[in-house]
């Protein structure tokens, strides 16, 4: 869900200047010789899909040793900064992933590592302007804040009684420019735009494109029983009721002024209520003794509710149940998007119009920017394997949509990524007539529940992962609101809670967070002749490889590879090398 303090237009100027700079690498003469196939084609300013395609019979040769294929791009890329517009000071290493285990990608991020599409990047910590430091909740132990609670309240009024709040409490801690960088990219920040095409719409995906034209209008098919759906009915979760009436917020008296000492203290609504009644029933009989015997018992006939001082939680927030007639149906539908769920096919128009609608009125982007490719090769293309194995969630492993429809018509999508160990947040779009929900907000909230979710049936997944946090960026703090929550040193890649980080941020932009001096990285290449490459359609030990080059530099460059993925995955992903 996530942006800030850039202006959009100039973050997508600091894309495509990244973009012509990797074109160029991927249109170097014997750079794909083996992987790219020959021939022209066109596309969106890409490569065409027949230079894209990996070839099928190299791929199932392969993919019964390692599903994770990779191509490392040696040196640094350098891009224009989104956050503080230095034209040059971002700076990145990054690879594309043919296909990718869950598990090797979670041991990716576990190292700074965070993918757009199928390109896979880790900034430079050390180097770049604006260190981006991965961040990850603790969403056992979560609790929500003031604010959210007021998202969540915002949210039930809406669904309850229609009620739209389009102004902002005074004590709300978010801005509105900041609720809206929030709601729009909570994952994925600094997003590449990469002008390669990665691989065009499948086929069947076009027809569902086109069947999806033909029944404009028209209402669309049920949904497939084996597709996870989670409904917001309320009414059958919690039962009948109102939801919690909110409170007004009065705000602080300002220095030197306080309560009115001349007028009498507040009293609250019940104590007048009641008094308001022991006076009516003295009136109605002047001797007083009904009236004062009524009023001695009342409390016998109305006892006081024992009070319970533990805090309401986050799913009780959420699911606070709704009356019969309530005004708006809310519905969490996850449906997985690689490879496409036929659930995924038959919504795919509708979801990329709230996402064009997104990109033009948020970021300001022009119509024929958020085109269908580039829609799909950065929030549909997924180099995740989707597994299923039989200790893990219902849905699988891999990359979703979690899609929120709001009666009958998709509002907001959340792109995450479902991993052995944390649920990913990669990116939120929604339909802009409904910012005044904060979308952004509120979507965290429920990737948090549905992780916790998922935690009961896969006890080891206990993380939400929101992608990086950057301290530098006064406007992209708002993740460290969601506690507890950790960041991940770039050094030893130990994770640390953030408050122990904060007080070294305020000094310095870059740090290590890991204070035991003696500490290194545990995960380190240290036995890189182990390194696993793919050259010339063979698998062999980079120690075999080493003696076939003649070229000092592919040394220097497998050796950063293995520097920056580790030593586990240097062993399990083959490095594809012409």
């Amino acid at each position: 869900m996530a942006r800030a303090a850039s202006a959009p237009g100039t973050r997508g100027e600091a894309r495509l200047a990244g973009a012509e700079r990797l074109r160029a690498r991927l249109r170097a003469p014997g750079r794909r010789g083996a992987l790219w196939g020959g021939g022209g084609g066109s596309g969106g300013g890409g490569l065409g899909l027949g230079r894209v395609v990996f070839r099928a019979g190299a791929m199932a040769c392969w993919a019964a040793l390692s599903p994770s294929i990779v191509e490392y791009f040696e040196g640094e890329d350098f891009y224009r900064c989104g956050y503080c517009k230095n034209e040059s000071g971002s700076r990145s290493n990054g690879m594309w992933a043919h296909s990718m285990t869950v598990q090797d990608y979670q041991d990716l991020i576990d190292r700074g590592w965070r993918r757009s599409g199928k390109y896979v990047y880790k900034p430079v910590m050390n180097q770049t302007c604006c260190p981006q430091y991965t961040i990850r909740c603790r969403p056992l132990q979560f609790q929500p804040s003031k604010s959210h609670k007021k998202v969540l309240k915002k949210m039930l009024k809406f669904l309850a009684k229609g009620e739209i709040s389009r102004g902002n409490c005074e004590d709300e801690p978010m801005e509105p420019a900041m609720e809206d960088a929030v709601a729009g990219d909570f994952g994925l920040i600094n997003k590449l735009d990469i002008q390669c095409d990665l691989k065009t719409l499948s086929d069947d995906l076009k027809e569902s494109l086109e069947s999806e034209e033909k029944k404009k209008g028209k209402s669309s098919k049920k949904e497939e029983s084996n597709e996870l759906s989670r409904s917001q009915d309320i009414e059958e979760k919690l039962g009948s009721g109102e939801p919690s009436h909110s409170v007004k917020v009065h705000t602080a008296p300002k220095p030197g002024k306080g309560a009115d000492l001349s007028k009498p203290p507040c009293r609250k609504a019940k104590e007048i209520r009641k008094e308001r009644k022991r006076l009516k029933l003295m009136q109605q009989n002047p001797d007083g003794e009904l009236g004062g015997l009524q009023a001695r018992r009342e409390p016998s006939f109305c006892p006081p509710k024992a009070k319970s001082n533990q805090p309401k939680s986050l799913e009780d927030l959420i699911f606070e149940s709704l009356p019969e007639n309530a005004s708006h149906k809310l519905e969490v539908r996850v449906v997985r998007s690689s490879p496409p769920s036929s659930q995924f096919k038959a919504t795919f128009q509708e979801s990329y119009q709230v996402y064009k609608r997104y990109q033009m009125v948020i970021h300001k982007d022009p119509p024929d920017k958020p085109t269908v490719s580039q829609f799909t090769r950065f929030l549909c293309n997924s180099p995740l394997e989707a597994e299923n194995p039989p200790n893990g969630p219902d849905c699988g492993y891999g990359s979703f949509h979690q899609q929120y429809w709001l009666d009958g018509k998709i509002i907001a999508v959340g792109v995450i990524d479902i991993l052995p160990y944390c649920v990913s947040s990669v990116y939120l779009y929604y339909d802009p007539d409904y910012s005044f929900l904060s979308l952004g907000v509120y979507s965290a909230l429920r990737e948090i529940a549905f992780t916790r979710q998922l935690h009961e049936k896969t006890s080891q997944l206990n993380y939400y992962y929101m992608g990086f946090y950057i301290h530098s960026c006064p406007k992209m703090k708002y993740k460290g609101q969601y506690r507890p929550s950790d960041l991940l040193c770039p050094e030893t890649y130990v994770w640390v809670p953030i408050e122990q980080c904060l007080p070294s941020l305020e000094n310095s932009k870059y740090c290590r967070f890991n204070q035991d001096p003696q500490a290194v990285d545990e995960g380190r290449s240290q036995e890189p002749d182990r390194l696993q490459v793919l050259y010339k359609k063979v698998v062999m030990p980079y120690g075999v490889y080493r003696k076939q080059q003649k070229d000092p530099s592919e040394e220097a460059a497998v050796l950063q590879y293995a520097r920056l993925v580790g030593q586990a995955c240097s062993e399990r992903m083959l490095l594809f090398r012409s």
